[in-house]
């Protein structure tokens, strides 16, 4: 038996989310059927990230373990071939068998995508978010500085989050702009559900100038979901990298300029 690696990327619009759900289209579903069909035989897949409802991936990974003998191109050019368009496989890699795709994953970074202009986009709907007030890019940055390093993030996580603990080291958290285009890159050991997308919600609430600067961090501070802002949709959220050992060399996927 053999365990392999994926880099995948997929648009999540397609999707009820990663996690394999009856009745719905998942990705984890769609990955696992294709593979299935190249392995002649049932197979499981396991993810770094479980993204939800709509959120998109272009550096997801995960692992799968077969029997059949295939070649690292066989393994590829069937899964493409096999899954809908909304999916593809990047890279597959040969690990051994201590490898995991979530537990074995030392960081994982997303990035989120804006479109900051009052008209809303054609091409890119339901792939970036899209926020028709114009933002003050310079407080935002200012404000998500206050949310770096290892806190509770209690006020920053789904009503439903089922993690024991609502501590995570957040090792980055930048805000960038060109044009009408604002991207937001967080990185941190793992996330709480829709900690991201609420970490966002109180950014815009300071770039629209409804909320100063130190109200992020007063959120944080307070520990409670009911004192921060809405979560923002999932439209503009990408996973982008989940971090690995070196010993495992598993292929680096540049991340494209805006998502």
């Amino acid at each position: 038996m053999s365990r392999y690696a994926l880099t995948i990327e997929y648009d999540g619009s397609k999707f009820n989310g990663w996690q394999s759900q009856i009745g719905v289209p998942t990705v984890q579903d769609a990955l696992e059927t294709a593979l299935s069909s190249v392995a002649n035989h049932s197979v499981r897949v396991l993810g770094a990230g479980r993204t939800d409802t709509g959120v998109h991936a272009s550096g997801q990974v995960a692992h799968f373990d077969s029997a059949s003998e295939r070649s690292l191109n066989s393994w590829l050019r069937g899964a493409n071939t096999e899954l809908p368009d909304a999916i593809s496989v990047l890279a597959v890699s040969q690990v051994n068998n201590q490898f995991h795709a979530r537990f074995s994953a030392t960081g994982r970074s997303y990035r989120y995508v804006i479109l900051n202009r009052p008209i809303a986009p054609t091409f890119f709907r339901r792939r970036v978010t899209w926020e028709y007030r114009s933002l003050n890019i310079q407080e935002m940055a200012l404000a998500a500085r206050c949310l770096v390093g290892k806190h509770d993030f209690s006020a920053y996580r789904a009503a439903g989050c089922q993690s024991h603990s609502a501590v995570r080291n957040l090792r980055k958290l930048t805000v960038e702009s060109e044009g009408a285009w604002i991207w937001i890159d967080v990185e941190a050991d793992s996330f709480l559900q829709h900690m991201v997308r609420n970490i966002v919600g109180a950014l815009l609430k300071v770039g629209a100038q409804e909320k100063d600067i130190r109200w992020p961090e007063e959120v944080l501070h307070s520990r409670d979901r009911q004192c921060g802002g809405p979560t923002a949709p999932p439209d503009g959220l990408y996973f982008t990298q989940a971090s690995y050992p070196s010993e495992y060399r598993l292929p680096t996927i540049p991340v494209c300029r805006f998502w």
